[in-house]
């Protein structure tokens, strides 16, 4: 262990829960078994306090946490042997240190946790997280620890990404803290750069910088978090637009407005979403628009998949887009204008005019969202891959949660802000009222 000054914040951090992507080798594992020990020692209001370190699975868990556990809890503070059946310290203060895997999450049900830490987070399952382990710190309000080097853009890196988003919004009120370092910044360079040596620049990245790395094609390439996300304003008076992709799992709608970016330009702001995770359809997309969104003052626009109103080959009653002229009308009235061509536009062609207003050959960048108000819109930009081997197709198998929030945008983008639109340039927005 050597002192590092980001790896002192983690161990003092004020927030309940806190994300540690951090490179190969560079003590975040070796903090985090410290933590748990400490907090064991010292105890918490409750009888029996309970603690856990737990990995992808109960071997991993064994390899990397047992053995060290016991080292670290003196023999004069232990009640009796630890478990090896259990995996399980019991300490003279009634504590108890478990070693559990989350290949079977359900293993962490049933009784109240104190506190824990995940390691290789970006390797357990999806649903262990939120439908497992957090339900279960709620009792007596438990702290977690989510650390690990990153694999991909996948859950481990939505959780990261909003623990930072939280943490510079609200500080150390926030509930969610996010620690950051490179295998460099503790490691020997010649190990870096041995290290270096063997690996690709990609693995290299992922491995010892801890970077989220996209190994395969971005279809919205120029978006970056750093140029593309930031705070944004919304203007209850300015034309509101909702843009749709009709699904079930998730139902998903951005909502957008124009307005004046923090990087000077006029350009498209997303400054909200709706992320209906499982069982949705229109009406209950309809609805979370109204609620989050129905003191609007001004003009509401709707932009959408054209095939969503269709019912076989024809149109009929309760067909997508007219239960979204229903339902929104009956609320927003007069006000609202539904923007729906004949047809979709080749996809290549949507996702080229996003990708120019997201950013242009001189590097004008003209649509930002904010990841705070949006964070599954960020998702999906960062995250909708290209058909390997094809040419410029989305693959829409890659992760079935992705591709509809940036369907939805780029059904806007493209009828609005088309590449090519003949004579004049592209259409102006206000205009189309």
């Amino acid at each position: 262990m050597r002192w590092h000054p980001v790896q002192q914040a983690y161990f003092g951090s004020p927030h309940r829960f806190n994300t540690l992507p951090a490179g190969r080798r560079s003590g975040k594992t070796e903090l985090a078994k410290r933590k748990i020990v400490k907090r064991a020692l010292r105890g918490t209001k409750f009888d029996r306090p309970r603690f856990f370190a737990a990995a992808p699975t109960r071997e991993q868990a064994k390899r990397i946490f047992w053995e060290d556990l016991k080292e670290m809890v003196p023999r004069e503070l232990r009640r009796g042997l630890p478990s090896e059946s259990e995996l399980m310290i019991r300490l003279k203060n009634g504590a108890e240190i478990w070693v559990l895997g989350l290949d079977k999450p359900e293993r962490i049900e049933g009784n109240p946790w104190d506190g824990g830490v995940i390691t290789e987070t970006a390797n357990i399952k999806k649903d262990a997280w939120p439908e497992h382990v957090r339900p279960a710190l709620s009792d007596r309000q438990g702290w977690c620890d989510l650390e690990g080097v990153p694999e991909g853009r996948n859950h481990y890196y939505r959780y990261d990404r909003r623990a930072r988003a939280l943490m510079a919004d609200l500080g150390d009120e926030s509930d969610w803290g996010a620690y950051h370092w490179r295998s460099a910044e503790i490691l020997d360079a010649a190990e870096i750069e041995a290290a270096r040596a063997d690996l690709d620049d990609l693995t290299f990245d992922q491995e010892y910088n801890a970077s989220f790395v996209n190994f395969e094609g971005q279809a919205y390439y120029p978006f970056q978090e750093h140029s593309h996300c930031a705070p944004l304003g919304y203007d209850p008076k300015q034309p509101l637009i909702f843009c749709l992709d009709f699904n079930v799992a998730p139902g998903v709608a951005a909502i957008c407005q124009e307005q004046v970016l923090p990087n000077g330009q006029d350009g498209t702001g997303i400054i909200g979403e709706v992320w209906i995770p499982r069982n949705s359809n229109t009406p209950a997309v309809c609805a979370k628009l109204i609620q989050d969104w129905g003191e609007h003052e001004g003009q509401v626009m709707v932009y959408g998949d054209a095939t969503g109103g269709s019912g076989g080959t024809a149109k009929v009653e309760g067909s997508d887009w007219v239960l979204v002229r229903r339902d929104l009308r009956a609320h927003f009235g007069e006000r609202l204008h539904v923007r729906v061509p004949a047809a979709n536009p080749r996809e290549r062609v949507r996702v080229n005019a996003t990708n120019s207003r997201l950013q242009t050959s001189d590097g004008t960048v003209r649509l930002m969202v904010d990841g705070l108000k949006a964070p599954h819109v960020v998702t999906d930009f960062e995250g909708v891959r290209l058909l390997e081997g094809g040419s410029g197709e989305i693959d829409k198998k890659h992760d079935l949660e992705l591709t509809h929030l940036t369907d939805g945008i780029g059904y806007y983008v493209v009828e609005v802000f088309p590449i090519v639109t003949g004579l004049g340039g592209p259409r102006k927005l206000r205009g189309m009222f």
